[in-house]
Formats: C-alpha cells, sequence, structure tokens
C-alpha cells in the first residue's frame, strides 16, 4: 500500500504527525497497565499486547512475554523481519477496509488507549551511546569560533564521521527536568579554575537512531547492509554546558560538559516510514575510502524546529528551523565506520547525528551557533532575551512524524 492508500478508520486530523503511513514503536504505561510496547496511530496508542493476547496477532514471531516488556529491546532482538511485520500487521488492522478489529468494538478498549491517559516511558533500554560529529555547517561554524576561519574543519573531517562514545545513563524521555550541571569551568585565561554551576548552557538539536543487534565482535557492517541493523530514529537533545566543555576538552574530549543529560522524542520512527522522505545528500570531496561509499539516497528530508519557551509562558520563541538533510555524513556511513574495527553492536545501541546545523543563521542547531558565542542574543516574546538557556526555560524540538522532545531546565 502506499501512502496516499492509507487511509484508516480511526479519525486522523489533517497533518497529523502519526498517520496510519507512520506507526511509530513506544512504551506505555497506564494506572491499570504496566509499561509495555505500542504503537501510535492518531491520538490513540495501540496495545500490542493486548493485540496479542486478544488473536490479532496470530501468525507472527512475537510472543505473550516480547510483548509485556518494559522495553523495546527483546522485540528488537528478534531482528528487522520481524518488528516489519508486526508493523505490517497493525497497518493492516487498522486500515478502513480490514473489519478484523474495526467491527470488534469489544476488543477496542483493550487495543486502542488514548494517548491523554498514559504515561510515555523511555522506549528503549540503552546499552552504549555514540554521539556523532556529522553536519559540516555545524563543525564549520564551531571551528570559526574556536579555531582558524580559513581552516575551520579539522584535517580529518571529511575523510571519516567523527565521533566520542558517550553516557548512556543519562538518556532520558521527553518530559524528564534537566538540572543544571556543576563543574569546573576557567572564565578568566588568567587566573586559576573555579568550581560553580555552568553559565553557558546550551541545547543541541540532533536526530539519533537505535540499532538491532549487530554483528559478532570482529567483523564489521558495510554500507551496503547498514539499514538492516537499523530500527527506527527519535528526535534527540544533546544538551550541553559549553564553558565547562571548553576547559576540559583538550585533551579528552566531552566529558562532564555533555554527560550530565540527553533527552529523547518518546516515539521511534522505522526507517521504513521514511522511505519516501528519503533524497540525495551532498557530494562529498574529497572522495571517501572505499568502505565509506554507498549508493542510493540514503539522506532524509525532515523538517525540524527548536523553540524556547520561558518558565511561567505557554508559548514561546522558535530560534531554529534546521532539516535532517543537512547531514554530510549519513547513517549508513556513520554505521560503516563504527564498525570498520571490529566493534560489535547491541540491540538498543544509540546512534546521535551531531549537532544539525543548515546554512543560514536561522537554521543553526545550537545557542552557541544562533548567538554566536553570545555575542547576538536572541529576543524572547516575554521582554527578555537569550545567549544561552536559563533556569526554567523549557526546551522544545519538533518534527513532522516524531512529535516533540521537551525538556525543561532546573537550578543547579
Amino acid at each position: 500500500m502506499t501512502n496516499a492508500s492509507l487511509t484508516s478508520w480511526i479519525d486522523v486530523p489533517a497533518g497529523h504527525d502519526f498517520p496510519l503511513a507512520n506507526l511509530p514503536f513506544g512504551v506505555f504505561s497506564t494506572s491499570g497497565r504496566s509499561a509495555r510496547p505500542c504503537m501510535r496511530m492518531a491520538d490513540q496508542v495501540v496495545d500490542l499486547s493486548a493485540c496479542h493476547a486478544l488473536g490479532f496477532l496470530n501468525g507472527l514471531e512475537v510472543n505473550a512475554e516480547v510483548l509485556a516488556a518494559p522495553v523495546l529491546n527483546p522485540l528488537m532482538k528478534l531482528g528487522k523481519p520481524v518488528t516489519v511485520a508486526l508493523r505490517k500487521r497493525i497497518q493492516k488492522l487498522l486500515h478502513v477496509d480490514c473489519a478484523e478489529l474495526r467491527d470488534r468494538s469489544d476488543a477496542h478498549a483493550s487495543c486502542l488507549v488514548a494517548v491523554a491517559d498514559v504515561e510515555m516511558h523511555m522506549p528503549v533500554e540503552v546499552g552504549d551511546y555514540t554521539d556523532f560529529y556529522s553536519s559540516e555547517d555545524h563543525a564549520r561554524n564551531v571551528g570559526k569560533m574556536f579555531r582558524d576561519p580559513e581552516n575551520a574543519l579539522l584535517p580529518n573531517w571529511k575523510h571519516m564521521p567523527v565521533g566520542y562514545h558517550g553516557r548512556a545513563s543519562s538518556i532520558v524521555v521527553s518530559g524528564t527536568p534537566i538540572r543544571r550541571p556543576m563543574g569546573q569551568t576557567r572564565p578568566d585565561l588568567e587566573a586559576p579554575p573555579v568550581f560553580g554551576p555552568s553559565r553557558l548552557l546550551d541545547f543541541e538539536l540532533e536526530m539519533a537512531f537505535i540499532t538491532f543487534e549487530g554483528k559478532p565482535m570482529g567483523e564489521r557492517i558495510g554500507t551496503s547492509e547498514a539499514e538492516d541493523h537499523i530500527f527506527g530514529l527519535v528526535l534527540f537533545n544533546d544538551w550541553s554546558a559549553r564553558d565547562i566543555q571548553k576547559w576540559e576538552y583538550v585533551p579528552l574530549g566531552p566529558f562532564l560538559g555533555k554527560n550530565f543529560g540527553s533527552s529523547i522524542s518518546p516515539w521511534v520512527v522505522t526507517l521504513e516510514a521514511l522511505d519516501h522522505l528519503r533524497v540525495a545528500g551532498p557530494s562529498q570531496n574529497p572522495e571517501v575510502l572505499d568502505y565509506l561509499k554507498y549508493e542510493g539516497d540514503s539522506h532524509y528530508d525532515v523538517p525540524l524546529e527548536v523553540e524556547i519557551v520561558p518558565d511561567g509562558q505557554l508559548s514561546g520563541q522558535v530560534v531554529c528551523r534546521s532539516n535532517f538533510r543537512h547531514m554530510y555524513w549519513n547513517m549508513r556511513q556513520q554505521l560503516a565506520h563504527h564498525t570498520v574495527n571490529g566493534c560489535n553492536l547491541r540491540a538498543g545501541d544509540m546512534m546521535a547525528s551531531g549537532t544539525i546545523s543548515g546554512p543560514e543563521k536561522g537554521s543553526f542547531g545550537s545557542m552557541l551557533e544562533i548567538s554566536w558565542r553570545g555575542t547576538d542574543p536572541v529576543a524572547m516574546p516575554d521582554g527578555t532575551e537569550r545567549k544561552f538557556i536559563r533556569d526554567g526555560d523549557t526546551v522544545v524540538m519538533r518534527a513532522p512524524y516524531f512529535g516533540e522532545v521537551r525538556g525543561k531546565l532546573l537550578p543547579a
């Protein structure tokens, strides 16, 4: 079925992020249901455990235990053919022409739950987390600020997808508050470092993909097979303490300036749901090494925006409108590079894109760039202005098909 023919017997408002063509995976609970896997259709959550118990998933290679787990990892361990078949089955059950569930009104209360009545949880238990640095515009902006503007990119940047190993334990689901971190900074370069709250707290607009099981340790995944190991994507806010990061960065790289918190959207959107958004990537010059070459459209046209909502306000100021297509390195290349040395992946590993910035100021994906190191503040509707994120601010990132990820910054 094409996207145009995917009409459901459940009402879907025009322009909704979660039409029948999407059906992302998540984990939900209610007062009467323990945390368990689900999918989302418009403003309804599809309880996969209930669908299984009522026989709607007969013939699929899933069991009650997997669909009662509090995370999606057991489901992902079954592999891509199983999750694809499950998504297709739910898509068929909710199609306007399918009477199986449509005409079983006695089953609706078990299988369908209003989104307003559920609590969403971390969809996966993240075993390992890698953050890449794959937007050329972002890398150039940072290079211009902190290094020679004429040589903004480091010599290796166009030869490999640069990344680092981050902290998995502090990745939290949308709605979880983030506390301003404490740490060492050196605001006065002529004086010793001081300890205290970060004063330059920032967001980073990113996307992240979640993996199926990889190959055994010692084997690698090529670009041609990389998508077989990618389950889906989430919106990702990699909160960053710029002043802590700057002081500790050389020679360690990101550590305390990053590991205090990252926020993800609750819905994992599968690659299959995004197929119609594929676009060609940029011309990569110099030519990449053979293991990083790929065929076909492997970038995605997903509009992204970031809003800062001041404390006590219902709405705020959109400070960024970017697009996932503004990536130099794509997910297939990132995964191939990650495993080229034999590094093994596990179901639930998360790999973030790095800050997604476009070529114009309005598309920059961090306050570091938007305010250009604090020299060009952004006006808020309440009369205040922002160079970085203030205590009480809520940062909201949105994208079609993904919904939103939001987090409020609490004082140190």
